[in-house]
This record gives structure tokens, sequence and C-alpha cells, in this order.
């Protein structure tokens, strides 16, 4: 049998990672709960969840029961002049769900393959939908989005996550957008009401300057995920949306880190009371097995794509949208919210989080603690701040020695589990933190 390390080696580009300064990745066998198993022997704690997208537990039962039984019956079919079950099932379980926000529904459903496809739907179909209201000559061009965002990494989500400093060398290449102030917030913060009415100014400046020119803002409701789990306020982002929409343009909520119950509710928009126009999502919707996303939107904005010629439709679509396998996954998973009572486990991780983290932010070196349903968060006192930061990189090395998948963010550190996760698992990932932040460490 050939060496999976060598053949690694001589084949393979992994996605954020400079592979000549990167150590060996390391080699996953298998996985159950919480737990993956490594070809070294070692079992490793999946304390992020696999990147963000895992719900139940690895190798949940009843996600593979509904995969195989799916593949026995269809595995793929084009998703234009067909239709299939799981989809519809799936789309119409969806739109019941969206029935926890307020306003006017969500009630179409959009598939495609990934978070950053379907913020690309959402971007285009919303620059369409004023084309398609107001004709060519719409003045309703421009995109808004907060700084530090990350939508994705095909070319309109870049454009909308321009500021975080992941995309300098795309800059010449990306549309303009309008970008605002992210009032970044956490426990104990005494400027949060400052920050938040500076972005307020900022919004209400720019629907003085350019409001008739605004398509649609686009926002991860209360945590930017990929920039270092950065958190807002519910009541701030109500106020936004309040603004936003009294200027005529449309709300995009990204959810595609922030859905299935992340933030404490199904939604994070329901924290804040947000009846968006688009919603995106992914990661959790399959529970973590396959690759899907979902573009949902309300009535009107499906309505105004409709016309006796297809100048008039959307035209997008992926090979593998509405994949059967992948629709049978995410039923599978939206069962295991109600027979497994996700939501209290979330409550309950919570509950945990804040417990030790009001232990782990007495140490000097922890800075800025944030906790919001699964997600806990820390920033490091460091002299060297940003994504590829030392002491990101040596202690994301310190948890792998010691089988605990925790991986930094530069300085900022988080916690993310899947929802199976027990209350010994949790606490041993704490008492990890809480060494990593009195050792010595890289800075």
């Amino acid at each position: 049998m050939n060496d999976i390390r060598a053949l690694d080696r001589r084949h393979l580009w992994h996605p954020y990672t400079q592979a000549q300064t990167a150590p060996e990745p390391l080699e996953i066998l298998s996985g159950r709960g919480a737990t993956l198993y490594g070809a070294d022997g070692k079992e490793y704690l999946d304390l992020v969840s696999s990147w963000w997208v895992n719900l139940h537990g690895h190798a949940h039962p009843a996600i593979v029961r509904a995969i195989s039984e799916q593949a026995a019956r269809l595995e793929q079919v084009i998703f234009a002049d067909f239709t299939h079950a799981p989809a519809v099932e799936l789309a119409a379980r969806l739109v019941e769900k969206f029935g926890r926000l307020p306003g006017d529904k969500l009630s179409r459903v959009f598939y495609s393959d990934d978070g950053s496809t379907a913020v690309e739907v959402a971007l285009k179909a919303s620059l369409q939908y004023w084309r398609n209201v107001e004709g060519a000559a719409t003045r309703r061009t421009r995109i808004v989005a907060f700084e530090g965002a990350y939508h994705g990494d095909t070319f309109g989500a870049m454009a909308a996550g321009a500021r975080s400093g992941f995309f300098d060398a795309f800059g010449p290449k990306l549309f303009d957008v309008e970008f605002l102030p992210f009032p970044a917030t956490f426990d104990g913060d005494a400027e949060v009401e400052q920050k938040e009415r500076a972005a307020l100014d900022a919004l209400e400046r720019l629907i003085a300057r350019r409001g008739a020119e605004l398509a649609a803002a686009i926002v991860e409701p209360l945590v930017q995920g990929a920039s270092g789990m950065r958190f807002c306020r519910p009541r701030f982002l109500s106020a936004f949306a309040e603004r936003l929409t009294a200027s005529g343009a449309l709300l995009i909520c990204d959810e595609v880190m922030t859905g299935f119950g992340r933030t404490g509710t199904l939604f994070a928009s329901e924290q804040a009371a947000l009846s968006p126009d688009f919603m995106t999502l992914s990661k959790g919707l399959t529970g973590g097995y396959l690759p899907l996303s979902v573009t949902a939107c309300k009535e009107s904005i499906y309505q105004a794509f409709l016309g006796p010629s297809f100048s008039r439709a959307l035209a997008h679509g992926h090979s593998f949208t509405a994949n059967p396998l992948g629709c049978a996954a995410a039923l599978g998973s939206l069962a295991l919210f109600e027979s497994e009572r996700s939501l209290e486990r979330v409550a309950k991780i919570e509950r945990l989080h804040r417990e030790r983290m009001a232990r782990l932010a007495k140490l000097p070196r922890v800075t800025s603690p944030r906790v919001l349903g699964a997600i806990a968060s820390f920033d490091v006192k460091t002299e060297g701040p940003g994504y590829d930061a030392a002491v990101g990189r040596a202690l994301k090395e310190r948890f792998y020695s010691r089988g605990l998948l925790i991986r930094p963010m530069g300085s900022n550190v988080y916690l993310l589990p899947p929802y199976c996760i027990t209350d010994e698992e949790l606490h041993r990932a704490y008492d990890a933190l809480e060494e990593a932040m009195v050792e010595p460490c890289a800075s």
C-alpha cells in the first residue's frame, strides 16, 4: 500500500496553508461522536466541528442511514427540468423553520454547493432583482458590507469581504463595495455603545449620500467567524436593519456559519428579530456530511424573476444542484434537532462555556472573552496579531499534541464543538486552554 503522507506531499494542495512552512497534515482514519481517530494511533477531540460543519457528531447512525437509503434509490439527477422528493421535502422543512423570523416569510429555496456559492447567488439575485424591477437604468447597483466580513472565496463573495485581509492579491479585480465599521464587542466591553453609535452614524451618512444606489447589504448575524469570532449585539443589528430597510435596500443574512443552532437559536437572525430578504445556509445544513447550500428568499423577490422571456430568469446553477444525497443528509440532520433536542444541548454547552470562560478570563494573557451559544472565544495578548500570528501556530501544535483539534485563527482562540460533546470532554479542552495560557509560548 502506498504511503498516504508521501502521496499527499507529492500531489495535494491544502486550503489556507503555506505548504513550505506547514507541518505534515495529520491523517485521520475515522470519526465517532466528537472524536477523530488518527493513523498515528491518537484520538483527537474535534472542538472546531471540522471547520464548523459537523453538528451532531461524526458517523451519526441516523444521518449515515439517511444517506445510504437515498443512495440506493437515486444519487443524482439534473435539477433543471427535473425534481425529486428529498429536495422538495427539505425546502418545505426549511420554509417551515423560517417561520421563526418576523415579517414576510422566506418562501423560496435555491440550492447550490457551498457557502461561497450561496452568497454568490444572493449577491447576483439582489442585483438582478433591481434590474428586473426598475430596468437596466436602475441606480441600485451598490452592495454594503461590514469591515472584517468574510463571505467566501469566489469573486463576488471576496468583494463583500475585501476588508478581511484575505484577498489582497485580487483587489484590482473585485467590484466596489461600501464597507461600514463593525462594532465588535466582548464580555465587559465598556465602549460598545460608542462603537455601535459610530457604526450606525456611518450607515446614516452612507444612506444620505448614496441611499438611492444601495441594492443590498450582506451581514453575518451576531458573529463574524473567519475574522476571529467577532461578536456584535442583537440590538445593534436590529437598529442597522431598520435603517437599511427604510432606505429601500435589501438585506442578505449570511448564516453559513451561524445557522442551525450555533448561536443558541436555530438562526442567529432570530435574536435580532431580522426579516431578511435573502438568507444563505451551508456548513451545518447537512450536519457536516455532504456539500450543500441554500439561498432562500422572500416570495416578492422570486416573483420579480418571472416573465415571458429567459432574460428575467436567474441564470445560475451547478452540476450538483439539489443533490439527493445532500438533501437526504440535511433532512436527517433536521430530524435530529427534534429527536435529540439539539438546541437544549447547545444551551447546556453555553452554560459550561460561561462557567469555564469566567475562570479563563482571569489569566493575564487572555483578553476579550466572549460566549454565544456553542461558540466560546478569546484573544491572546501578543506582539504579532493577524491570521498568521506565531502564537496561533504554536498553540495549535500544542493542542494537537494533546489530542485536541483546536485551530486558532492567529491570536484568536475559539471552541465550536459538535452538540454531542460531553461535559467531561469540554472540561478537558478548557483544562488544556488554561494550561496553555500560563505556559511560555511564542508571541
